[in-house]
This record gives structure tokens, sequence and C-alpha cells, in this order.
């Protein structure tokens, strides 16, 4: 099972090193790491080149971490009946660290929310709803996009402490602390990687979310 959870992080990881982003802005002549708040996900994406390319943006990554989840369950679902969920779980988490540390852009990518968010599909679909009811509902009434960001993470994780323990996750109960330490890692690297966005809603300075047309769209 070692080997298999190595083999199940590295597929992941490599699906992860497509950065949507950066490759669409290079399509448009920007290294979207340059532009904005340096951010090679979705929502510098579309801030700085439009809702074509957030939507884009978030769709790829989206899928990204979807597609290594659906590749690991093929791959070892026959060979590990009991763990594959445990696996399906490493392989989102090294889509994120993809996305988030791609060694070809020396490491600077995005913050992976999009990412975890197509993770969250695949393996953990029941969480989704509150998911996204908190990440709309917080961006609708605030418009900070890194508070409706931290809230998906974060109920997330407690919402998988919750479905554990009442059995609705399926998995084998030797594989369940594992389950939640994994998760608990997704969590804990969204917060990490939103620091300076946290630091700055505490201060009350943090950017709301607003939409500018961009130049190359107008064109």
């Amino acid at each position: 099972m070692i080997g298999a959870r190595v083999i199940a992080l590295g597929i992941g990881y490599l699906f992860g090193l497509f950065q949507t982003g950066y490759l669409y802005g290079k399509s448009q002549g920007i290294d979207i790491r340059n532009e904005g708040s340096g951010n090679a996900g979705t929502t510098n994406s579309l801030r700085v080149l439009g809702i074509k390319a957030g939507l884009i943006t978030f769709a790829g990554d989206l899928c990204k971490a979807i597609l290594a989840v659906l590749l690991v369950k093929v791959l070892f679902r026959n060979a590990y009946p009991d763990a594959v969920r445990i696996l399906e779980l490493y392989a989102g988490f090294g889509a994120v660290l993809g996305h988030n540390f791609p060694f070809y852009l020396k490491f600077k990518g995005g913050k992976g929310i999009a990412c975890t968010s197509g993770m969250i599909l695949a393996v953990c679909p029941m969480a989704a709803p509150v998911c996204l009811i908190l990440f709309i509902g917080s961006i609708a009434i605030t418009r900070y996009v890194s508070l409706g960001s931290i809230l998906v993470v974060t109920s997330y994780l407690v919402q998988v402490l919750i479905f554990g323990h009442m059995g609705y996750l399926h998995i084998d109960a030797a594989y369940l602390p594992e389950f939640y330490v994994v998760s608990a890692c997704f969590t804990v690297m969204a917060l990490w990687r939103h620091r300076s966005n946290i630091g700055r809603l505490m201060h009350g300075t943090e950017n709301k979310f607003t939409l500018k047309k961009n130049k190359q769209e107008g064109k």
C-alpha cells in the first residue's frame, strides 16, 4: 500500500502540472504570474483576462483533479478494493500539490481551490452542496473570494469528520483516520496559501472582488 500511495500521489501531481491559467495567459501573450495578484489560479485569471479566461481556468483546474482521481480509481479498484477511496484522496492531494507547486514554473502556481473542488466532487460529492452554498453566499454578501475559498476547505473538513462519524463515507474503518488526516492536509495547505489574505481580512484591507472588462476581450 505504501507504493500505491506514492503512485497515486505522483499521478495526481502530474495532472496538477497542467497550469490552465498560465497556459491560457501565454496563449494571450501574458504571464499571469506577473499580473494582478501574481497567482496562476481562477480568480486572478478572471480579474486580469476576463470571464472567458476565468471559466476556462476554473474548468481546467477542476477537471484535472477529477481525472487524476478517476485514473487512480481505475488502476487500483481491483488490487485494493478496500483502500481505493484513500488512494483517490491521495491522487486529489497530488493534483493540488502539482497545481500549487509546479516544478517547471519554479514552484509558483495557484492556491488550489478549484483543484480541491474537483477532488471533493470526485471523492466526497456529498460535501459539495454545502461548500458551493457557502462559497457563493459569502462572495455575494462580502465580495471576498478569499473568504469563500477558506469556507470551502474548512466546511469540507468539518463535513468529512461528520460523515465519517456517521458512517456515510463508506470507507474501511482501518483507513478512516488516514482519510481524516489527508483531508485535513487540504485545509491546512489552503489556509497556508491564503495566509496573506487571512491577514488582510483580519485587518479589513482585503481586496473585494470586482469584475473589470479586460481589454483583450473587448477587441
